[in-house]
């Protein structure tokens, strides 16, 4: 089987402000509440966007301000892969439950396969976003190579 992937690169540089999404199954919410609380001050530097009700509950509990999209499972992981293609998100931090089967776990896997094709920052559980928030990169530009679209759109479409 020929698998068919953009031949070229372009460098994206991420901002010094980052625009985070933050997601959480039903089952780790809490948890994702605990760390929020612990990386406040950090996260307040920058933008946050959340699904359903991890957006308004981050926002309630924290006093910070958080892009809502709709529930995870009426399509807003699909808006938050949308920000991801749209190079409109730069880290991605879905606590997601093991344990819990999710009636939308085709979107989950195509979220984190959009987050993986365009080399976005991914944590999935409080350590490695402990690790991506102490980043000395979090509040620098970051320089990132990303698949160059056009060049495979227009590769695809050649004659």
């Amino acid at each position: 089987m020929t698998v068919i992937r953009p031949h070229q690169t372009v460098t994206r540089i991420l901002p010094a402000r980052k625009r985070i999404a933050l997601i959480a199954h039903d089952g780790k919410k809490e948890e994702l509440l605990a760390w929020a609380s612990r990386w406040k001050e950090t996260l307040a530097r920058h933008a946050l966007t959340g699904t359903g009700t991890t957006a308004g509950r981050v926002s309630s509990a924290l006093g910070l301000p958080v892009r809502g999209v709709m529930s995870g499972p009426l399509g807003g992981d699909q808006q938050i892969g949308a920000l991801i293609t749209e190079q409109a998100l730069d880290l991605l931090i879905f606590f997601w439950d093991p344990f819990a089967p999710q009636p939308h776990d085709p979107d989950v896997k195509a979220l984190l396969r959009l987050a993986a094709l365009w080399n976005v920052p991914v944590a999935c559980n409080a350590a490695s976003a402990d690790f991506m928030m102490s980043s000395p990169w979090l509040d620098e530009a970051y320089e990132m190579t990303i698949p160059d679209a056009g060049a495979w759109v227009s590769d695809r479409t050649a004659d």
